[in-house]
């Protein structure tokens, strides 16, 4: 008989899903491959009575585990690990996981500290915005199933992330806060249906008895929207008592219980006044506040996700190509060398290369470019990328975390978790203000209960609910990951915490040029003869000793060389920003710069190459001890929208300047091109990190945009680094931001939006400060009631994610 669910955890099978366990000699099908490696490592471990013994399946697959298997450490188990541990060094490990039970600022503090002491913990940062965690640990100290247990121990439940795990908590988080918002406002209308005719009777109107009676309605009705919708409120405070710590809840909890008990005891004393109405209101109105902030920063956070299920499960494999005849395997089992079928419509499984076929990609979520991108015979296509118009047959050349798409996946993972100064200040400033507010609230009970005891109580309430830093905690990191969405949408890709405000305040970009300003395809447009060999015998040469290098001239040189042999030297080496020496046959050779070139044959540089130089072309030198063999001039097409991207740069108040390792006529001469006065070639990367360095001496805020391993140096010393997204992995793994396309106008969009984030920023900022230096003078002077000082404060905290929302807006910059 079929399984309907998936046997380990419930939840649906996709129809396409194939993954079977045998349990006990009988097949069981499982609907991912986490729940397949929790039901194999059950069986494994000889705990196949769990199975029998559970009466009913688990809410979710991975907390789906006995125990006596928790003790073994499933969590520590390499294959568990595969699909969110990865190795950092020889004993290192990092891993990405989801928090649940986060619910201010301060919650965030406290597993950074409590998880930062455990002996083996290297690092750990958690995003406020998308309760996303990345732990570092040496594992000869300590495992990973101990940090997830230290978090347990402080009240909160961390997960291995995924997109799909990353979603079900999303939706029961959603459900959870809808039971709880539901019963909040059936509690208040009903109440308030008891309290109006209060208000509005006249002296003589109303019995006690029938008074008495609507108090004892409204405090049954009041007790399920305490006990129940406010629950959170009080076990979150409780928490943050026990561990000496102050949060966000800890004022709210402070506020509904003190209303609460005082109201139910002038119920039970028959005296005195009762504030249920304003119980009901403030709860129904936080937790308003509250559904609507985790509907926007779920909104704002789905990039990601989307990306996680950009690849799909299955792909058709041509086992026997090339024969024509396919079958049908999950994705995780594809092998490099492996030859896919991709239809029109299917996402493509695997990044490849086409070998068959013509068609269109459209790879809007990796590039932020909405048009199609041509695929013929020899072209690359990216794994997540969707085609479009005809069958394509694609060779796998990368599978798994070796993707293109996985690769971004990674850095928008770090960027999602690494935590930046302004939210680390806003953070402390929330985390003080909690402990005025508390001083002034009772300062003020004191007070008001000297001067008019009736009225201490609520006022007390009040300044407790309307100043609770809320927005103040929301303001900074909502808008920081709205803006990292819309500029990965737009194909710049943030990979560091602090990039987005970096971005924003720079005033000078430094350009490198090949393969920044150009597209870094270069070819080789004149073999210049110096010597004896032939024009085949000094490509074969010059192609031998760039044959480990990936710079755009050596891809240049070995593709003019691919129809001779390449010769094989021995003992190469590469001097950065010169070029690279080899021996053959016990002859030394070098290919660059001439001048470096020029070092080994002792002779001077021939005026033939002088020449080739002063014409404004890229010249490289070939040459060995027995002297000059031969020059090659090369060209490479400047990138389409670069002017267009420099004169918008320019529109912004930037400052440009292009450095570059080029022969400094090609680069003068582009400088004049691009209306760029500060054009220097030449230049080895130390100049260039001496000469970027002077300017930042100077008051320059600069972001350098480069591509290559010589870029890295200088990329790491600018306040901001950007890398094209087809640099060295060296160069976009350094860099704070990458731009995935090939469209460099994108980097201007990038400084506009970053620019209207931090504008957002200070307006959050600020908005947070008026409103609580505002609200609570009001609240202790008396002049604010409990419910308006709930509405109050989930009005602030809504303007601030709101406000925030607006960046996701696409606009001319």
């Amino acid at each position: 008989m079929p399984e309907h669910g998936c046997y380990h955890c419930g939840l649906p099978i996709p129809a396409d899903v194939d993954l079977p366990v045998d349990v006990e000699g009988v097949r069981h099908q499982m609907c991912c491959t986490g729940c397949q490696a929790v039901a194999q490592s059950i069986v494994s471990s000889g705990l196949v009575d769990y199975y029998k013994r559970r009466d009913a399946m688990p809410e979710q697959a991975r907390e789906a585990m006995p125990d006596e298997l928790k003790d073994l450490g499933l969590f520590d188990h390499p294959d568990f690990q595969q699909g969110f541990v990865k190795p950092i060094g020889e004993h290192e490990r990092e891993a990405a996981l989801i928090l649940e039970g986060i619910t201010c600022a301060a919650c965030i503090w406290l597993n950074e500290q409590h998880v930062a002491h455990q002996p083996g913990v290297t690092a750990v940062d958690i995003n406020y915005a998308t309760r996303r965690a990345r732990v570092r640990w040496d594992e000869r100290r300590i495992k990973l199933s101990d940090i997830l247990a230290a978090i347990q121990a402080i009240g909160y439940r961390a997960y291995p992330y995924d997109a799909a795990r990353s979603e079900q908590i999303s939706q029961r988080e959603r459900r959870s806060a809808l039971w709880r918002l539901f019963v909040a406002g059936f509690g208040m209308m009903q109440v308030m249906m008891y309290a109006f005719p209060v208000y509005i009777a006249e002296a003589g109107d109303m019995t006690a008895d029938i008074e008495q009676l609507m108090r004892w309605a409204s405090l049954i009705l009041t007790a399920p929207v305490v006990l129940y919708s406010a629950a959170p409120f009080f076990s979150h405070a409780i928490r943050d008592i026990r561990l000496r710590r102050l949060g966000m809840d800890v004022p709210v909890a402070l506020g509904v219980g003190a209303a609460f008990l005082a109201s139910c005891w002038a119920t039970l004393a028959g005296k005195g006044e009762v504030y249920f109405d304003s119980v009901t209101m403030f709860v129904f109105f936080l937790l308003c506040g509250r559904y609507v902030e985790m509907l926007a920063r779920q909104k704002a956070v789905r990039g990601v996700e989307e990306m996680g299920k950009a690849l799909p499960a299955f792909a058709e494999r041509l086992a026997a190509y090339p024969s024509q005849e396919g079958e049908k395997v999950p994705v995780s089992q594809l092998l490099t060398g492996d030859v896919i079928r991709v239809k029109p419509g299917e996402a493509v499984p695997a990044d490849g290369v086409v070998v068959e076929g013509h068609s269109e990609a459209n790879e809007a979520l990796l590039t932020g470019e909405s048009r199609p991108v041509p695929k013929t015979l020899g072209n690359e296509v990216t794994g997540g990328s969707i085609n479009v118009t005809s069958p394509l047959l694609v060779r796998v050349t990368r599978t798994g975390e070796h993707t293109r798409l996985a690769a971004i996946r990674q850095l928008m993972e770090r960027a999602s978790t690494e935590k930046p100064r302004v939210v680390q200040q806003a953070d402390q400033v929330a985390a003080w203000f909690i402990v005025v507010l508390l001083i002034l609230a009772t300062i003020t009970a004191a007070g008001w209960w000297w001067f008019d005891p009736d009225r201490a109580l609520w006022v007390f309430v009040s300044v407790l609910v309307v100043s609770c830093p809320c927005a103040l905690s929301l303001a900074t990191p909502v808008a920081l990951t709205v803006a990292t969405d819309a500029l990965a949408r737009m194909g710049v890709l943030v990979t560091r915490g602090h990039a987005v405000e970096a971005l924003a305040r720079a005033d000078h970009f430094v350009f490198d040029k090949t393969g920044t300003l150009t597209y870094g395809a270069m070819r080789v447009e004149q073999v210049r003869l110096l010597g004896s060999p032939s024009e085949e015998e000094a490509l074969a040469l010059a192609a031998g000793l760039e044959q480990g290098s990936e710079h755009a001239i050596a891809t240049a040189i070995r593709l003019g060389a691919t129809a001779v042999p390449v010769a094989s030297f021995g003992a190469i080496k590469a001097t950065t920003g010169q070029g690279v020496s080899g021996e053959l046959s016990g002859i030394a050779y070098r290919i660059g710069r001439p001048a470096f070139v020029a070092e080994l044959t002792g002779a001077p540089i021939p005026a033939a190459l002088l020449e080739d130089e002063r014409s404004g072309r890229t010249v490289v030198a070939l040459g060995s001890s027995a002297g000059w063999i031969a020059g090659f001039s090369l060209s490479d097409g400047l990138r389409e929208d670069c002017a267009s991207t420099f004169d918008a740069l320019r529109g912004q108040g930037i400052e440009l300047s292009i450095f570059s390792g080029d022969t400094p006529a090609t680069v003068v001469e582009l400088g004049k091109r691009l209306a760029v006065s500060r054009a220097v070639g030449g230049m080895t990367p130390e100049d260039k990190h001496a000469e970027l360095s002077r300017l930042q001496r100077d008051g320059a805020v600069v972001a350098m945009v480069g591509d290559g391993v010589n870029d890295a140096p200088v990329l790491a010393q600018a306040q901001v680094s950007i890398a094209m997204g087809g640099g060295t992995d060296l160069a976009r793994n350094q860099a704070d931001i990458v731009l995935l396309g090939s469209r460099l106008g994108a980097l201007a969009d990038g400084v506009g939006l970053s620019r209207r984030a931090l504008r957002i920023i200070r307006q959050n900022l600020w908005w947070s400060f008026a409103y609580n230096f505002t609200a609570v003078p009001l609240a202790m002077s008396g002049l604010v009631t409990p419910w308006m000082a709930g509405i109050g404060m989930s009005a602030s905290s809504l303007f601030v994610v709101l406000n925030a929302l607006r960046l996701q807006r696409r606009r001319a910059n």
